[in-house]
């Protein structure tokens, strides 16, 4: 069976005022249907023999059909309403405390999260307390599904600035959050539900510095929470970074996106102190960090064989990951994994990013003298811009750190593989210069002693550069 058929055909035009607000769904069918969910969780009959503890119930063939046209109905705002008018809301805490079919958990879950998506009744659900916190416990289901229809309605009354704080100021009282978040990172093979997981955290830390450094030192204690049975069980000792790292290295292949989304919660850690901490002290010393990083910028991302105009398809991604191993050069600069034998390949990866900008900033002064841009245009062209300019800055930044390290072998090196040569070492120049003057002064002395020719070249181009021998 499909997960959402399409909404029934009505017959609502025929019976006067049964239209549920301008549309023809008819409100007679939509309670009848609700109230069958509820004669299923509280039914007039006997209940029947207690099945087995922790098993599941399956839904049936026909209620599960019309209850899925009411979750396609409920991105309607008039069947919306209508639903929330109804209580519908408090129907599916029923389903949530009684009901052990996870598909029926996970289509009430969904049409909530429809719901959601308009104001008003964001607004109603959000400030429910006792629907807050069960909603916040269906994090620790099991059944994917379901935690990735909660993870949707989640992000989506976090997209809500009315209502935004009213939920991390319950995620942070929450700590059986932090402990379901991190085992969903840590152990789901579902990329969808780790986007729609890491979309949550991205959203609650950029929200939220004070939850972001909880979350950051904790996993200092054990903590309980359920099992997929439901019974108590202690759940590891979670940390934050290991966890991140684990569903990134699930998406990359598979979602560009959900990547962009774990590099940014990445950056967003390198922006406290405390972050960074977590980073390069974690047990292995930030290698693993810092070797899925390298990995994607040197053998995924803006590649020799790319045209230049990737740099713009990649900008987010490229800012974040480049950010996170500028803050990691520039604390851990004595770990083995930062030196420069081991780090050339990015180097040369910056100046080629550099290199690639030039060359979409050439294109977009042509195609300005080409035609006059309409207003809104010209803004989606500034923000570009803009983000492109971040990227520049923090691509700076490293390179000129990467320079200072360098040494004369890896200069050679360089220039025996081709990575160095004029125009590459005037790109970088030109970029860097004047704010970073001492990193490329640092750089010349280092060049000249491996190419007289090319130091003395560069300096002709430069002539503002003084090297001291």
């Amino acid at each position: 069976m499909d997960r959402n058929p399409s909404p029934p055909c009505s017959d609502a035009e025929e019976e006067e005022g049964d239209a549920v607000g301008n549309t023809v769904y008819s409100k007679h069918w939509l309670f009848s249907v609700l109230t069958r969910l509820i004669e299923v969780i509280a039914p007039a009959e006997p209940d029947p023999p207690a099945s087995p503890e922790g098993a599941q119930t399956e839904l049936d063939e026909e209620m599960e059909n019309d209850i899925c046209k009411v979750w396609d109905m409920s991105m309607d705002e008039d069947v919306a309403l209508f639903l929330q008018e109804f209580n519908a809301p408090d129907i599916f805490m029923g389903v949530f405390a009684k009901s052990k079919c996870p598909r029926l958990t996970e289509i009430c879950v969904g049409i909530l999260g429809n719901m959601a998506c308009f104001q008003d009744i964001c607004m109603s659900i959000s400030k429910d307390e006792n629907l807050g916190q069960v909603l916040l416990q269906r994090l620790c289901d099991s059944d994917s599904p379901t935690l990735l229809e909660t993870s949707r309605l989640l992000l989506t009354c976090l997209s809500h600035p009315e209502v935004a704080n009213v939920w991390v100021e319950r995620i942070r009282d929450s700590p059986s959050v932090y402990d379901c978040v991190c085992f969903i990172m840590s152990s789901s093979t579902n990329v969808e539900l780790l986007v729609k997981v890491g979309e949550v955290v991205d959203k609650l830390f950029d929200l939220d510095e004070e939850l972001m450094l909880n979350w950051i030192k904790n996993g200092t204690c054990r903590s309980v929470g359920p099992s997929v049975d439901d019974s108590p069980e202690e759940l590891p000792d979670f940390k934050i970074v290991p966890c991140i790292l684990e569903a990134a290295k699930q998406v990359r292949s598979d979602n560009p996106e959900g990547l962009d989304v774990y590099m940014h919660i990445l950056q967003l850690l390198t922006t406290v102190d405390e972050g960074i901490q977590a980073i390069v002290q974690a047990p292995d010393g930030g290698k693993e960090t810092w070797s899925l990083l390298y990995d994607l910028v040197c053998q995924e991302l803006c590649q020799p064989d790319d045209p230049p105009i990737i740099v713009q398809e990649q900008k987010t991604v490229l800012a974040s990951i480049l950010s996170v191993l500028s803050a990691m050069f520039a604390s851990q600069t004595e770990q083995e994994y930062t030196r420069m034998r081991k780090s050339k390949s990015c180097l040369f990866l910056l100046i080629r990013i550099l290199q690639f900008m030039e060359g979409c900033g050439k294109r977009a002064v042509d195609n300005s003298k080409e035609s006059e841009q309409e207003e809104t245009a010209r803004t989606d062209v500034n923000e570009e811009d803009f983000h492109l300019k971040i990227l520049k800055d923090i691509c700076c930044e490293l390179l000129s750190n990467m320079l200072q390290e360098l040494t004369k072998e890896n200069t050679l090196e360089g220039l025996h593989q081709g990575h160095l040569n004029e125009q590459t070492c005037s790109c970088a120049f030109q970029n860097l210069l004047p704010l970073y003057f001492a990193s490329v002064e640092t750089f010349l002395e280092v060049l000249r002693e491996a190419d007289q020719t090319l130091a003395d070249n560069l300096e002709k181009r430069f002539p503002n550069l003084k090297v001291h021998t």
